[in-house]
């Protein structure tokens, strides 16, 4: 072993890695770590279409780091632990001692997973790291625009006290009186269905590439189409990941099949949006009110006049921003180490 790399940033601390590293018995080699100054700074997003990328960098997605720095760094390391920090097939080609890439995080769109299996490197992540966050904040979301509590505070903050939203006309109901719709049963969907069972909502499922859990179907969550849940749910709360199949697939076709004074929640992704005709939905008042949390570029536009709707609860991607998904990641991304180093099957291959 020729050391361990550690590339973190200002949410996933390098010292969360270092002291998760420390509990593995006969840990040998050097350790060097670097900070990136995400999230004070954006990352890069390849599915902008932003010019200027490095060769290979066009192919990845939210990465932070220009690739000949980072090679740099790397050096003669055989193991990177990395959250943003690009991977790419010239910066593999720099680094022949690499035999591990471990990403802390879900989706490791930042690493050029097809150059690393050509060159022998074993890439692993850590699927559902912060799932248990952006469930929460999902919870969170839909009450937060639901109860009005959004409107409240904005009225309340100019110096209006709004008592108006007590009118039956504007006030919501109560979700034990609501559909929820989630779109994807993944590591974060399923879990949403937990947290609002007791609510006493009704909850509707749709995902073709997985089924409920007994738990759930027990407990009455339905699985159905797509289709069928825009058209019958109060509540349409996105959770699904950005592929090729679902990039832009909620369109202007999708809003209008939704429920007349529906809200739609994404704390998702937001390439699988058509965020203009979102913004005609709300406009319009077909939509009741959204809360997005993920945008079709981010930073959003500042001047983007979805931002500026009265409808809309809004937060800059913050959903699984927790000192638990640090804690947690930090552990998965050790526990690969440890079974990389002792000739041990990796739990998460990509």
């Amino acid at each position: 072993m020729s050391g361990i790399a550690i590339i973190g940033d200002r949410f996933m601390l390098p010292g969360a890695f270092e002291a998760a590293l420390e509990r593995i018995e006969g840990l040998d080699g050097p350790v060097r770590s670097l900070e990136l100054p995400w999230p004070d700074e954006p990352m890069r997003h390849g599915y902008q279409g932003e010019g200027g990328h490095a060769p290979g960098l066009e192919h990845l997605r939210e990465y932070m780091g220009e690739p000949d720095a980072i090679a740099d760094f790397i050096g003669d390391a055989s193991i990177l632990i990395t959250h943003l920090a690009p991977v790419t097939a010239p910066m593999l080609d720099r680094l022949p001692g690499l035999k591990l890439i471990a990403v802390c995080r879900g989706g490791p769109v930042n690493i050029d997973r097809e150059a690393a299996r050509e060159r022998g490197v074993t890439v692993v992540n850590a699927p559902g790291r912060n799932a248990s966050a952006v469930a929460e904040f999902t919870i969170g979301a839909i009450l937060a625009e639901t109860r009005l509590i959004r409107a409240g505070h904005e009225a309340l903050r100019e110096g209006t006290w709004q008592g108006d939203l007590y009118r039956a006309d504007i006030t919501g109901p109560e979700l034990s009186e609501t559909t929820v719709g989630l779109i994807g049963y993944g590591q974060i969907g399923s879990r949403v269905t937990k947290l609002l069972r007791p609510f006493g909502c009704r909850i509707l499922v749709t995902d073709p590439y997985a089924g409920l859990d007994a738990e759930d179907r027990a407990a009455g969550v339905a699985q159905t189409t797509l289709d069928e849940l825009l058209a019958t749910s109060d509540i349409v709360s996105l959770h699904a990941r950005v592929t090729d199949e679902t990039r832009g697939f909620l369109a202007a076709e999708q809003f209008a099949r939704m429920k007349r004074g529906a809200w739609f929640i994404n704390t998702a992704r937001g390439p699988m949006v058509d965020y203009d005709a979102l913004y005609q939905a709300l406009a319009s008042g077909h939509l009741r009110g959204a809360m997005l949390e993920t945008f079709w570029q981010e930073p959003a536009p500042p001047d983007a006049p979805l931002l500026r709707l009265p409808n809309v609860t809004l937060t800059p991607h913050i959903a699984g921003a927790s000192l638990t998904t640090v804690r947690i990641a930090a552990r998965m991304v050790a526990e690969e180490v440890r079974r990389h180093l002792a000739g041990e099957p990796p739990l998460n291959p990509c």
